[in-house]
């Protein structure tokens, strides 16, 4: 989702032993990961465990946050408090151009219609055009803010400074929705799946990617980190490779009624149906791909890249990087992937 995300924008906050180095037997190293309200089989594995068994095999314990919004990921990130998470690639580009040290090292969804532009009914807004003057809410620094503007500026050809764009965090959205303070969002499941009860999509990111550049969640990693602990970075990965696998192996397991959905719904809130259009919405890249040039071998990087050049003409940023690449590391699902 996403943060200029999700939509849409994680430094070591550790429990250390003795040292930077793998832990003795006798003691494991805490890792903080930040995580958000993001459908897919990355939460699945939060919520069965394996992710966290990986870890202890590895000799280290995983420390789950929450947080509501890519941007606030970012800003733990630059601050040291959190060494890995995840961001939208929006929210990636605009953090590695101002220079904060991380590296992406998986996928978690192309985005899709996952994210997608509400309009409340009798609002009066029943196509694009219809924004101007209206009460806009948007994540900001998100990949869901991101595909807002390049709608307006690419596809729509609306002028943003006519439509009065507010940022909230999808909580903050889902509350003036339910007051009336707004007349259409742009944002992600769970909060997606409630405005669209009583709500109109007018517009999502697979139309506008297939117009523009496509959007995507990923984890990052603080660089210094993952160099120094391969043993996480790597069991981690597999672990997560694994979930994935399953996932896309049999789809039509995931039902209303099954753990995995369970999990997830426990693990972030919504409801079991909406979880269940929320992975409809979606793909979910295994390791294979993830390694290839569709991925982090080539088309990650050239849609940082795109997406840091829109975010200095919306003047989000000063300049975008020659070159995103230093800011992917494929090696983790390569392995992942053998």
């Amino acid at each position: 989702m996403t943060n200029m995300n999700r939509a849409g924008i994680f430094l070591a906050a550790m429990t250390l032993g003795a040292g930077l180095g793998p832990a003795p037997a006798h003691a494991e190293t805490t890792v903080v990961v930040g995580y958000q309200q993001i459908v897919g089989p990355f939460i699945a594995a939060i919520a069965d465990g394996r992710l966290d068994a990986a870890a202890k095999e590895a000799g280290y314990k995983i420390d789950w946050r929450q947080f509501s919004s890519g941007g606030d990921i970012s800003t733990a990130l630059a601050s040291g408090n959190v060494p890995v998470g995840v961001i939208g690639s929006t929210g990636i580009a605009a953090a590695a151009t101002r220079g904060v040290e991380f590296e992406l090292f998986w996928i978690l969804d192309n985005i899709g219609k996952s994210e997608a532009l509400v309009a409340r009914n009798g609002s009066g807004i029943e196509a694009p055009g219809d924004l101007t003057g209206k009460k806009v809410a948007v994540p900001f620094v998100s990949t869901a803010h991101f595909h807002l503007l390049v709608g307006m500026d690419q596809v729509w050809k609306i002028d943003p400074r006519g439509v009065n764009i507010l940022n909230m965090k999808p909580p903050q959205i889902l509350a003036a929705w339910q007051r009336g303070d707004i007349d259409a969002a742009y944002v992600w499941p769970p909060v997606l799946t409630e405005l669209m009860k009583e709500g109109t999509v007018i517009a999502d990111s697979e139309q506008i990617g297939a117009a523009s550049v496509p959007t995507f969640d990923g984890l990052v990693a603080d660089k210094k980190f993952a160099a120094e602990n391969p043993e996480f970075m790597v069991a981690f990965t597999r672990a997560l490779a694994g979930a994935y696998a399953d996932y896309n192996a049999d789809k039509a397991a995931w039902t209303e009624d099954s753990p995995q959905v369970a999990g997830i719904v426990k693990t972030i809130g919504g409801d079991a149906a909406g979880t269940i259009e929320a992975l409809n919405m979606l793909s979910f890249p295994d390791a294979a791909e993830q390694a290839s040039e569709t991925w982090l071998t080539g088309g990650a990087v050239r849609a940082l890249g795109e997406s840091a050049r829109f975010l200095v003409e919306q003047k989000q940023i000063d300049a975008a990087l020659e070159d995103y690449a230093p800011f992917v590391n494929p090696s983790f699902a390569q392995a992942a992937a053998q």
